[in-house]
């Protein structure tokens, strides 16, 4: 018998609708209260957040700032990383973590990654160490945790600071501990498409070292504690009210949405394994993945995107260019090959439809479409 022609679907890469209507009568609340108190920046709302955040991430403290970029520069900062000093990332990584130590005026040092979890290998880290290195910055990439152990026994051996990238993987953990708990600071993103996302920027920095919090609210508020007095040279890198009044409310449903995100990942391994030449994501022993990307990776990307967006489903590369190889770190002086690793990764990688409320036939018609792109 034949195989039917599958019906086209119309599945977008990433959808608000499901966790929208969830929500809807909360965040209309939140923003009634927030609009009513008269007061937008810097005040309960955010206080309310920052407590919560920090006890969701199992740390003793949280500072709202503006971004997830911002959140790891004034990290950077808070530490005295600087001009002459270098900061080990990973060669496979959205370019945020290498703006922020080009912020503070140091340098990013790549480091490969473990071509089954793309994370930053541990075992390379060490060759990458110089008299200059002052940090070390994992990236759990796509909401896998990175194998914090080893990075943090490397980091006490060289005497290290660690700030963790954890943009893409709240609620993430190795060996049980949580991430954005391992490093003396560590930032994370609430842009709108991360798994816990504000309605426009926002980010935040955990740490359990109250002095360091400390410095952080105050390089985020101009470098002030007091009103109009100043006592270091600051930024306007705040969250604002409103925001946090939004986060509030979605983080009570995270561990939720984490579980649906999990579960989706899990009918995709099983529809998709040995199809084709696909490599499907591997999870480190000790990690957990929250899923904030489903990806995958072919030799034959190009045409399996195509086919399936002509079949209605949306696909995106993350990230198609290694910033080593970018125009702006040109300055670094990498050439095409110097890291073959993540640039394999860049050139093979495709992240499917993954978010809270997709479901279980949805991924097994996007897995059929796959599975017939691979038949012809």
């Amino acid at each position: 018998m034949g195989k039917s022609k599958p019906k086209t679907m119309k599945i977008p890469f990433l959808s608000f609708e499901f966790t929208n209507n969830q929500i809807r009568e909360e965040m209309h609340t939140a923003f009634s209260e927030t609009f009513d108190s008269q007061w937008y920046v810097l005040g309960k709302k955010v206080e309310e957040f920052e407590k919560a955040y920090a006890h969701f991430n199992r740390v003793g403290f949280c500072t709202g700032v503006s971004n997830g970029l911002d959140a790891l520069f004034l990290s950077l900062k808070a530490l005295g990383v600087g001009t002459g000093d270098e900061v080990i990332v990973p060669s496979n990584t959205y370019i945020a973590t290498f703006l922020a130590v080009s912020y503070v005026g140091a340098k990013p040092v790549p480091v490969e990654p473990n071509i089954l979890t793309y994370n930053i290998e541990p075992a390379n880290i060490e060759a990458a160490i110089t008299s200059k290195t002052k940090a070390i910055m994992p990236v759990h990439l796509y909401g896998q945790a990175c194998e914090m152990d080893a990075i943090m026994d490397m980091a006490r051996k060289y005497n290290l600071y660690v700030v963790e990238d954890n943009a893409q993987a709240q609620g993430a953990s190795f060996n049980g501990q949580l991430t954005g708990s391992f490093g003396q600071l560590n930032g994370t993103s609430f842009y709108p498409g991360k798994n816990l996302g504000a309605l426009g920027d926002a980010g935040a920095v955990t740490t359990d070292d109250s002095e360091l919090a400390q410095k952080i609210k105050v390089l985020r508020n101009y470098g002030s504690q007091k009103k109009y007095y100043n006592e270091v040279i600051g930024y306007n890198m705040r969250l604002d009210e409103l925001q946090a009044a939004f986060l509030s409310v979605k983080l009570k449903y995270l561990e939720e949405w984490t579980r649906q995100r999990q579960e989706i990942a899990g009918w995709y391994n099983e529809a998709l394994k040995g199809v084709g030449d696909l490599i499907l994501p591997s999870v480190a022993q000790g990690a957990t993945h929250v899923y904030h990307l489903y990806v995958i990776r072919t030799k034959k990307r190009e045409a399996l995107q195509q086919f399936l967006g002509e079949r209605g489903i949306g696909t995106l590369i993350h990230y198609p260019l290694p910033p080593h190889l970018q125009e702006a770190y040109e300055y670094l002086g990498y050439n095409k090959g110097d890291f073959p690793v993540a640039e394999e990764i860049a050139d093979t990688c495709v992240s499917l439809p993954m978010w809270p409320g997709l479901t279980k036939n949805e991924v097994e018609g996007i897995s059929k479409l796959i599975g017939i792109f691979y038949d012809k």
